[in-house]
Parts: structure tokens; C-alpha cells; sequence
């Protein structure tokens, strides 16, 4: 795992937005995972901004998002296909075909599930897998006591997520209590994990998922057994990190990581 500090949200943010676009122009068709939430509407346009400006090219790319409430149509504007198409797919030149989510409305949502996972695997596997990272220290919506193998299931979401995501709804009612979610094994398997996360929200978890102990309590902490995993954090979300001055330096010295700054 490398763990990368930025000054600030916007950097972090910045960052992650020019190694996903590294990674598309060494590869056009490539395979991103792609997740929701406010963090990453920093990325997002700032992927839309390289599309306009820089010529950053989508076209032949394809698209697999984490997970989707259950029960909102894709046109309802709380639904994951909603966040999507508002903050990156209607923005640049992908076709919409190539871009997939769990189909939170499908009359057997174990089926959906089954054959989400069987779509990806058609596609040859997730090239790079973006990620955030719930309060409760999920990613996706894999939380707390979710198996480490885990497939794409559909989860009752836990009492922290919910609180989390209230503002998110006007009439928290409405709320969808589940959701359709890759599996922790599942995202596992992606080629590359690429974690963002900022804010002094998120420092204790954070410390937790990167260098705490391996747990089922914790989804995220099973990135720790990924092979090539980068977490990427601002210096408010960094400051429960016993070794940051070490990932400071990582990131100051190893020549790799020149192209980024």
C-alpha cells in the first residue's frame, strides 16, 4: 500500500484526477471502477475539465460503479446513475453504453447481483478501481462484518451510513435502507485500488483502515492486502497517521511519482 499526503482536499483531489487520466491515456480502453459521493466531484470535474481542455478522451472506456440504492429508478436524482451522468458521463465524450451500475429497480436483485458480476468479468475485469471511504470504514457499501471475499450482494446499510447520507435526502423517508454493492472480493480483484479520502472527518478511520489490523468490522482495511494500492489523503484526514512522516517522504523521494506533482 503507498499512502500519499496533499496539502489540501483540492491537491488530493487534483491528484487522483491525473492518475486516473495517466492511466486512460496509457490505456484507451480502459476498464474504471468508479464510485459516488462528495469527494469525488472534485475528481469528476476535474476529469471534465481535462476532457475540455486537454483532450482527454473517453471514448473508448468502460465503466463499473461500486453500487446503487435499491429502490430508485436511474432517473431519480438521489440514484448513483443520476450522481454519474450529472457529474462525468453527460460531460465528456464516453458512450453511455459502455458505462454500468447495479440496477437498484431489478425485480430479483440476487439475479442482478449474479449477473453485475458476471459483466465484469465479461469486460475482462476492473483495470483501476476507484474508491472513498464511509465513516463506518467501508468502501462500497460493504459494512461492518462483511466477508472479505465477498461478491456483489445487496447490504442493509448500517446506522452510521445512514446518518452520513441524510443530508443527501430531503425527506430522509426516502431513504433507501439497501443497496446493490460490489463484494470486498470483488473489488479486490481490480488491478489497481485508488483511495481518496479527505477531511478531519475521516482522519480516525483512515488511520484504521491503513494501519489497523485487518477486520471484517473495517472493509477498507482488506486494501492492506492488495498488491498495488495507493491511498491518497489531505493533511486534515492524515493527522491520526503514526507513520506520515514516512509517507511524506515516500512521496518527496521515490522518482515514480514525478510525473504527479
Amino acid at each position: 500500500m503507498e499512502v500519499i499526503i496533499r496539502p489540501t482536499a483540492e491537491a488530493a483531489a487534483e491528484l487522483v484526477a491525473r492518475v486516473i487520466a495517466r492511466e486512460l491515456r496509457a490505456n484507451p480502453h480502459l476498464v474504471l471502477g468508479l464510485a459516488t459521493g462528495r469527494t469525488m466531484e472534485g475528481v469528476y470535474a476535474r476529469l471534465v475539465r481535462m476532457a475540455r481542455e486537454e483532450g482527454l478522451d473517453f471514448s473508448l472506456c468502460s465503466t463499473f460503479n461500486l453500487d446503487e440504492y435499491v429502490g430508485l429508478p436511474p432517473s431519480d436524482r438521489h440514484s448513483y446513475r443520476h450522481y454519474m451522468n450529472h457529474h462525468l458521463f453527460l460531460q465528456v465524450n464516453i458512450d453511455l453504453r459502455n458505462t454500468h451500475l447495479p440496477d437498484g429497480m431489478a425485480a430479483d436483485l440476487d439475479l442482478e447481483c449474479r449477473h453485475y458480476e458476471e459483466l465484469i468479468k465479461r469486460f475482462n475485469g476492473v483495470d483501476l478501481q476507484l474508491l472513498g471511504l464511509g465513516r463506518a470504514g467501508h468502501i462500497g457499501f460493504n459494512e461492518p462484518l462483511s466477508a472479505l471475499q465477498s461478491r456483489t450482494r445487496v447490504k442493509a446499510l448500517s446506522p452510521v451510513t445512514l446518518e452520513q447520507n441524510r443530508p443527501l435526502f430531503e425527506d430522509p423517508e426516502r431513504m433507501p435502507r439497501r443497496a446493490i454493492t460490489m463484494g470486498v472480493g470483488t473489488i479486490l480483484e481490480a488491478r489497481r485500488c485508488l483511495l481518496l479520502a479527505t477531511g478531519a472527518e475521516k482522519a480516525q478511520i483512515i488511520a484504521k483502515a491503513v494501519e489497523g489490523p485487518i477486520t471484517s468490522m473495517i472493509s477498507a482495511t482488506a486494501l492492506q492486502l492488495h498488491p498495488r494500492c495507493t491511498v491518497v489523503v489531505d493533511e486534515a484526514a492524515a493527522t491520526r497517521l503514526e507513520c506520515a512522516d514516512y509517507y511524506r517522504w515516500i512521496f518527496e523521494n521515490e522518482p515514480e511519482w514525478d510525473s504527479f506533482r
